[in-house]
Order: structure tokens, then C-alpha cells, then sequence
């Protein structure tokens, strides 16, 4: 091929593409210039999740009825003047492409009135040429309507993520954006219901109750600038302030700590670590906080040109900045939430986990009559009545397999109510009893996925749960594989939700507990398929079903575990790969015990 020079209508497509790649893109894209022209409100309405209508209307400035065409041209802004602003930029918006990006790949309006003016005026485009310009009655301000997004681009409309999903995006930027500036009023419609609605009061407390719930509000601690480090006057002024979560407030994701830069949402992976060294000692591995933070520094310490959506920064002083976040977090939990005192090690024969035992022990009886026995060898004290010799064990028949993957084992007793010991041909087996029984119930809930044959436990009174928008979304968008793993859910107002069947493996605990906590999965990451978000939800139902580390167990308790992790297909492990034992070989044992060589 020649080498040629493609077309302005090729070249406006390729820069759409860096800028708009989905429907939250717009909405970013349309409240950055609200923003930056200074609104007082911010409405957002959207049909179908974007894909056919997206409306931003603001009460700004407005643009002057000379420069409305001006604005929806290639690199037209009026926040940059020369390459040596981008040092000192204090604007959202600079580069000059969003509203030709939006333009050139959907069928956009424009209606906008500068404050001054008697009449404002609309124009309207189709991929991105203008078909037709008026004067027009209308309040100060500016409204844009993008609608048929990607409709002369099928390429790209191909790969928009169905509805609830981008719903879901939406959602949780104008939440972001209304986390940021909460002395701007937000409101967000999906369809005809009202999502997001916040009084632009300036309280940022407020904002969280309506994103978060009041409940979840309430267990935030406030995050206060702190005094420069004295021996170090060379640092900027960096202040962080917002709100940060108790240590008992925790996610198994960081999808929850949410930070801005001069007003700017961004991305950063050092800062976000910054936040969750803060909690050094307070969460357990693998937990993670909640947090809002916005940190404000002089704009010619950051570099904001950095990435097409400009949701990357850096900074000139990248530790200092650092140092700011943790120190100011830190502060805030020593000096509302006290880190648990230290203590020493747990052993299994002392107070501390005797105490723990004993709370566990109560619930023994309802755990283990899923697999079909009774905790009538378990006292009170969650000691065993009597060691019940191996011949009074159960009995149970098990289900036929074509190939045993584990030995026959005998059990021989328990070590710390958490681990079973037994005994097979090559050595000695220490099984994990929480590992072991999630792999039991994982598998028993995939035979009855499979068979369709999935058991709900409908509940006498139906259960009321108050969600944040971003969860509401995703409830709605995983309403079939809840369904599909004995959940009933039906929404219950715009950010409510009726419970009125639970999985009957989790039928004795806290229903709302455990929706939660089929969320969580489903939000720790995308769902390629349908069949893998199904197993991600049954895996974290089973988690909180099997029965926990210090729950004592009966010989014909251990006795029907071990038999059952026989008949797994995959005993080896737990749902989320875990080992469920531990093998130590007879030559090993005589290894230890000096017996190798012995006659």
C-alpha cells in the first residue's frame, strides 16, 4: 500500500478512541467541563446505559453564542494558551478534544447560554459535522445530549459491556465526582429512576451517606490536614484531607479507596499502597479499607499530561506526597481508633482460645448437620463428652466415584479444634476442617447446579438490605447467577433490596452477611463468563457455610468429613486454592525420629 494521508473523518475517529470507550467516558468527559465552568448543579440522565441517550445539564457559565461551533472543534479549549501552562493548570479539562471526540462517533445537540446573553443557541451535529444552528430560549448554562453512541462505529459498539455494567461505571463516577466537589449538587437518573441525588451542601459527610449508606457513613473517621514537616521546609504544601474507614470497616478488594489530586480522580498505585500501610496491624491480610481522600498541592507539582483519560498523574516530590497520605490516615486512626492492644502468641491450651472455642462450639450443631449428624458428643464447654472409638463411627454411604484420588484414611483425634489427624498407608495426614468442608459444600453446590436441582431456604420475613449505588448496580447486573445459587432477590426501592430466599447452606446465618459476601466475589473482578460467575459466588457462599478453625468435632463428625473430602473430585484444595492438608510420609516420620537404618 501507498503511504497517504488519512481523512479528517478517520483521524477524528482514531482520537474518539483515546478519549471515548464507553458511555462513563462521555459522562466524565461533559462534568469535567461543568466543572471547570464553575456549576452550581450538575444533572445527568441516561437511557438504556448510555448506548442511546446521555444528557449533562449544568447552571455555568456558558459558552458565548460567537464560540459554540468554535467549541466542538479538534484542540478548541480556552484553558490553555501556551505549552508552559501545563506547569499551572487548575482546570479539569485542557487538551481541547472531548466534545469533537464525542461528537465525531454519536448524533450530539448542544444548547448553552453565557451569563449576559438574551437568548442562548443550539447547534446539532452528526458525527461530528453540524447540521444545523439556531437562537434558542434557555437558562444559563450549558446542556449536551449524545445519543446513538457508536452508532458509525460498529466496531467499538460490539464491545460495549451489557447494560447493567456500564450502568455500574456511570454510577460510580458521578459518585466519585460527587465525593470530590460536595458543594456541588449532583443528580443522576437511570431510566426513570433516580440514583444519585446530593444537596451540594459542602459537607463531604453527606455525600458518603448518600453513596454509602448512613450506616456505613457513620463508621468513617474524618482526615484532617496536618502541619508541614518542620525539618523539612524544600516540600511543597500538600494537605489530605476527606474521610477514611474503621479497621472493622473492610473489603476484600481496594476497589473502596477512592483518591483525588487537585480535584482530579486518579489511579495511583503508591498512593493507594500509601493508605493501606496506614493500617499496618489493624486489618487482617487480605482486607482492605474504605477511603476517600482528596489531596491538594501546588499544581506545578503534578504532571496531569500524563495519559489519554488523565486518570495518571505524576508528581516532583512523589514520597513527599507519599508520606503526606500516610501520616494523615495514620493520625486519624491513632487518634479515633486506637490499633487493638498486642498480644502475645495464642496458644491452644490458654484462655484466649479456649474463649474462642467456646463461642465457636454453639454453633457446631447447625454447621455439622450439614453433613447429616448431630453435635449430641459435643458439651456445652465445646470439650468432647467421650472419644468415641473409630468402630461407633458413621456409616454414611457415599456416592460412587470412578477413581479415588485420596487413600483410606483413619482418623486418629483433632489438634486445636482446627486441624483433623489421621492416618493412611503412606504416613500422616493433618486435614484443614474449614479448608476441607468448603470443598465438600463447593462440590455438592456444583452437583446440584448442574442437576438444577438447587436448594433455597425461603425466609419467614423478608429481609430489607440499604446498598450504595455502585451496589445496587451490580446486584442488578448479577441477579441470574444469584438466582442460580438459590438467592431470591427483588429490588426494593432506589437503594434497597428484599431478601426472600437464601441458599439452604447458609440458611442458619445472617442472610444479609451472606449476600454481602457473595457481592464481594462477584466485585473483585470481571466475570468472563457467566458459568465463572456463578462458581466465584457458590465458592464464597460455601467460605462462610463450612465451619470455622476452633469448632470441636466428635469422632463421627471428623469421621463424615474425611469420608466426604474422599468422595471430592479435587480434594487437595479449597474452593480458592488453599490446601485442605498437609501429608507427611512414613520416611519422613523416621527421618525425624532417627529410625532410618534400624533394625
Amino acid at each position: 500500500m501507498t503511504i497517504h494521508v488519512l481523512s479528517s473523518d478517520v483521524i477524528a475517529q482514531i482520537a474518539a478512541g483515546e478519549v471515548v470507550e464507553r458511555p462513563a467516558s462521555v459522562v466524565k468527559e461533559l462534568i469535567e467541563n461543568a466543572l471547570d465552568a464553575e456549576a452550581g448543579t450538575i444533572s445527568v440522565e441516561m437511557q438504556e446505559g448510555g448506548k442511546r441517550l446521555i444528557r449533562v445539564s449544568d447552571n455555568g457559565s456558558g459558552i458565548p453564542s460567537e464560540e459554540a461551533e468554535l467549541a466542538v472543534l479538534r484542540h478548541a479549549t480556552s484553558k490553555l494558551m501556551a505549552i508552559d501552562d501545563l506547569d499551572r493548570l487548575t482546570t479539569l479539562g485542557f487538551r481541547g478534544e472531548a466534545l469533537a471526540a464525542i461528537a465525531s462517533i454519536s448524533r450530539m445537540s448542544l444548547v448553552s447560554r453565557a451569563a449576559g446573553e438574551s437568548a442562548g443557541t443550539s447547534i446539532r451535529l452528526e458525527g461530528g459535522c453540524i447540521m444545523s444552528r439556531e437562537a434558542i430560549g434557555a437558562p444559563q448554562g450549558t446542556v449536551i445530549t449524545v445519543e446513538n453512541l457508536f452508532y458509525n462505529t460498529p466496531a467499538r459498539l460490539k464491545f460495549l459491556k451489557k447494560e447493567t455494567t456500564e450502568r455500574q461505571a456511570v454510577n460510580a463516577l458521578v459518585s466519585r465526582y460527587a465525593m470530590a466537589y460536595p458543594h456541588v449538587r449532583f443528580i443522576l437518573h437511570q431510566g426513570n429512576q433516580e440514583v444519585l441525588h446530593t444537596t451540594g451542601s459542602g459537607e463531604l459527610r453527606g455525600v458518603l451517606a448518600e453513596v454509602y449508606g448512613i450506616d456505613m457513613a457513620a463508621e468513617m473517621l474524618e482526615v484532617v490536614p496536618l502541619d508541614d514537616i518542620p525539618d523539612r521546609p524544600d516540600l511543597a504544601a500538600i494537605e489530605v484531607y476527606g474521610f477514611a474507614g474503621l479497621p472493622s470497616l473492610n473489603r476484600s478488594n481496594r476497589n473502596q479507596i477512592t483518591l483525588f489530586v487537585n480535584g482530579r480522580w486518579v489511579q495511583d498505585a503508591n498512593l493507594t499502597y500509601a493508605v493501606v500501610q496506614a493500617y499496618h496491624t489493624m486489618l487482617m491480610v487480605g482486607r482492605y479499607p474504605v477511603a476517600t481522600l482528596l489531596i491538594t498541592l501546588p499544581p506545578e507539582e503534578v504532571d496531569v499530561n500524563v495519559h489519554p483519560t488523565k486518570a495518571q498523574v505524576r508528581f516532583r516530590q512523589a514520597d513527599a506526597v507519599f508520606s503526606a497520605v500516610q501520616r494523615a490516615v495514620r493520625h486519624a486512626l491513632v487518634e479515633h481508633a486506637p490499633p487493638p492492644t498486642a498480644r502475645g502468641e495464642v496458644l491452644w491450651g490458654s484462655a484466649d482460645w479456649a474463649a474462642r472455642r467456646d463461642r465457636l462450639a454453639q454453633i457446631t450443631g447447625e454447621r455439622m448437620s450439614q453433613l447429616g449428624l448431630s453435635a449430641e458428643g459435643i458439651e456445652e464447654t465445646g470439650q468432647y463428652a467421650q472419644q468415641r472409638p473409630p468402630e461407633e463411627a458413621s456409616t454414611t454411604e457415599l456416592p460412587e466415584r470412578k477413581k479415588r484420588v485420596l487413600p483410606m484414611l483413619r482418623v486418629i483425634g483433632q489438634v486445636g479444634g482446627t486441624y483433623v489427624v489421621a492416618e493412611g498407608p503412606r504416613g500422616l495426614y493433618l486435614i484443614d476442617q474449614h479448608a476441607a468442608h468448603e470443598r465438600i459444600l463447593f462440590e455438592q453446590f456444583m452437583a446440584e447446579r448442574q442437576s438444577g436441582d438447587m436448594a433455597s431456604q425461603e425466609l419467614l420475613e423478608a429481609v430489607v438490605i440499604e446498598l450504595a449505588p455502585d451496589q445496587m448496580a451490580l446486584v442488578e447486573g448479577s441477579l441470574d447467577d444469584l438466582q442460580a445459587v438459590g438467592f431470591h432477590i427483588e429490588v426494593f426501592g432506589r437503594s434497597a433490596i428484599r431478601v426472600l430466599a437464601i441458599p439452604a447452606l447458609v440458611a442458619q446465618g445472617d442472610p444479609g452477611e451472606a449476600l454481602l459476601a457473595a457481592l464481594g466475589e462477584i466485585e473483585c473482578g470481571e466475570m468472563p463468563t457467566e458459568a465463572t460467575a456463578e462458581q466465584k459466588v457458590i465458592s464464597r457462599v460455601c467460605k462462610q457455610a463450612a465451619i470455622k478453625a476452633g469448632q470441636i468435632l466428635s469422632f463421627p463428625e471428623m469421621e463424615a468429613l474425611i469420608r466426604r473430602l474422599e468422595g471430592c473430585q479435587s480434594p487437595q484444595t479449597c474452593p480458592h486454592g488453599r490446601p485442605t492438608m498437609i501429608h507427611i510420609s512414613a520416611e519422613e516420620l523416621a527421618k525425624q525420629f532417627g529410625r532410618l537404618g534400624a533394625i
